[in-house]
């Protein structure tokens, strides 16, 4: 497939005919939180087909924002990283998740929720002002999907899986049924459903740092 171009000499349009095509900046994402086989992308991106996620991590590859990386012991084979360009969207990525965090609103039929889009979406919407100086450990479980929210003297480190070592405060969402999302998690925080283990404080503290500004 011939990729656009738009013939305009902007950065705009060269990121646009870089990064630009559907799946690319879902890719671009997930790698940004994490290496992963192919398959994991795959599984990832449930919608996406097996040959554009192939035409897309071969484009990526391309520009210099992909690479291939042997994984490391104890796993086998390859998995696929960002590259220091790659690293480089990601201000772009948490800019336009900010702004998408404000228009969510409910999951529609067929929305899925993976570690990686919650992950994105809670760094998007950390309040770097806020967390000034703070020094605060977080695990969220709910249903399959755990991540962990670590603040040291305010830079946040927010990912999948467990908290390193004992958490401040772990909190555990019963979506009831409901999809894990962002919304979802964290309006059981803000109506008191979820189980605590830890200051109560904390969780006015994460939800000061995580709720997206205009939601």
């Amino acid at each position: 497939m011939k990729r656009r171009e738009f013939g305009q000499h902007c950065g705009l349009a060269r990121a646009l005919e870089l990064v630009g095509e559907r799946w690319a900046l879902l890719v671009v994402r997930d790698l940004t939180v994490r290496p992963r086989r192919y398959t994991d992308l795959l599984e990832g991106l449930p919608g996406i087909p097996t040959n554009v996620l192939s035409t897309r991590l071969k484009e990526l590859e391309q520009a210099g924002i992909v690479e291939r990386q042997v994984a490391p012991a104890p796993q086998r084979g390859v998995v696929y990283t960002l590259t220091a360009a790659g690293h480089e969207l990601e201000p772009a990525i948490l800019a336009l998740g900010r702004w998408g965090a404000t228009q969510l609103g409910e999951p529609r039929p067929g929305d899925i929720v993976t570690p990686e889009s919650v992950t994105m979406t809670l760094r998007a919407t950390f309040n770097h002002g806020a967390a000034a100086g703070l020094t605060a450990s977080w695990e969220i479980r709910a249903a399959d999907l755990v991540l962990h929210a670590v603040v040291t003297d305010g830079k946040p480190d927010i990912g999948p899986g467990p908290a390193p070592g004992d958490p401040d405060l772990v909190v555990t969402v019963d979506p009831a049924g409901e999809l894990p999302s962002y919304e979802n998690l964290m309006q059981a925080m803000k109506c008191g459903l979820v189980q605590l283990a830890g200051p109560r404080e904390l969780l006015d503290t994460f939800l000061h740092l995580f709720t997206a500004q205009g939601a």
